[in-house]
């Protein structure tokens, strides 16, 4: 059973990978999983790009919660969307 992550544009750089799955025994809490990616990429940007993120679990925005309450299921894929320029 894994967590799907996907990267998207500066996230993607920092990371150097478009998406990567994170085994799981069960669910996890999305800080959880948040700093399983950030000890994967050390010396990368992850955690500042990360840090600055619209997060999507599921396809549902995970918005303004506390990620230590929000739940990822195995299955789940977690976007990460750094800020965007432009309209």
């Amino acid at each position: 059973m894994a967590v799907t992550v996907h990267y998207w544009a500066a996230a993607r750089a920092a990371a150097g990978v478009a998406s990567e799955d994170f085994p799981v025994d069960g669910p996890v809490t999305l800080a959880d999983l948040v700093r399983r990616v950030v000890a994967a990429h050390p010396g990368s940007d992850v955690e500042r790009v990360v840090g600055v993120c619209s997060v999507l679990v599921g396809e549902q925005p995970v918005g303004s919660r506390d990620p230590g309450a929000v739940l990822v299921q195995p299955g789940d894929v977690v976007e990460l969307l750094p800020p965007f320029a432009g309209g």
